[in-house]
């Protein structure tokens, strides 16, 4: 049965490396009593993407994606197009565009090839131990945390995705971020779809940006995205964790591991963002705020 989210990122060929796509509103973020127009979500942008990459491969998951965000989609028609750089019997790397209006919006380098579970990905392997992720029963779901009703009615990118999160990462819900730039959560759709490359694309920028837990609480665009995809994921909710090494200029860098339920490193990825330009609250504040709740 075909979900929502697989309808969003559908694309349609045109001719060889050619596709129609319609970035959807289903997966659109747009805050609360903003003027600013909806944006979709990136990694739904990226699976779009990769649909029509995969489509053309010779090899079966995108193994390494670099993705640049030059321009905030529109909600209008859109073309992928996609442009072979090499074709091998290991890996093979494509250019991909996704263009509207004749301006590229995502710009990506994708390199496919094979993983666990497949005879020609056998030979060493080696995990590092998982973070500690409290268990999903003792996690809490803010709900409408990001998106809410979009444009005409539709419901957004939150209506669409449930995240239960480390209660000790969403401080800066209750204005009393922890100072600490990180997120943890189980990632999964509110339709029942089991998870794979298309999903994992969107888990790896699924979370709010880390710098909620500096008290920076605007939109924070990616600019530059690199994911690797390293297993294929098994049937269940995915867990994510994000942080940030640095925060300066306006800039500030964030790093996620994806694990399935098995508990398999699936997924990492590593962006650069700008720091959102909305309501910011002070860790000063949000402790002055705590003590007068306590009060």
């Amino acid at each position: 049965m075909t979900t929502t989210f697989d309808a969003a990122t559908a694309v349609s060929r045109r001719s060889d490396g050619r596709y129609d796509a319609y970035p959807d509103p289903r997966f659109a973020i747009v805050a609360p009593g903003s003027s600013t127009p909806p944006a979709v979500n990136g990694g739904a942008l990226l699976a779009t993407v990769l649909r029509a990459v995969l489509t053309e491969s010779p090899h079966p998951y995108p193994v390494a994606t670099s993705a640049h965000f030059l321009r905030i989609a529109q909600l209008a028609p859109a073309q992928v197009e996609v442009a072979w750089l090499k074709q091998g019997g290991t890996a093979a790397t494509a250019r991909a565009s996704l263009v509207q209006d004749g301006r590229v919006v995502l710009e990506t380098t994708v390199t496919t090839g094979a993983l666990a579970g497949d005879e020609a990905a056998a030979g060493l392997q080696w995990t590092g131990p998982p973070p500690g992720f409290p268990h999903i029963s003792d996690c809490v779901d803010l709900g409408q945390w990001r998106g809410t009703t979009g444009p005409d009615g539709v419901a957004g990118y939150a209506a669409q995705v449930e995240v239960l999160f480390d209660p000790s990462t969403v401080g800066w819900r209750q204005d009393e971020p922890s100072g600490t730039p990180e997120m943890r959560g189980y990632f999964r759709l509110r339709e029942e779809r089991d998870p794979d490359a298309y999903l994992l694309a969107m888990a790896v920028d699924g979370l709010p940006p880390v710098v909620f837990g500096l008290g920076a609480m605007g939109w924070a665009p990616t600019v530059e995205l690199t994911w690797h995809m390293r297993a294929v994921p098994s049937p269940g909710p995915l867990a994510v964790q994000t942080r940030c090494r640095h925060v300066s200029s306006g800039w500030f860098d964030e790093e996620a591991e994806v694990w399935d339920s098995r508990g398999r490193l699936v997924a990492q990825s590593r962006q650069l963002a700008r720091v959102g330009r909305g309501p910011r609250r002070s860790l000063a504040e949000a402790a002055g705020h705590a003590v007068a709740k306590a009060r």
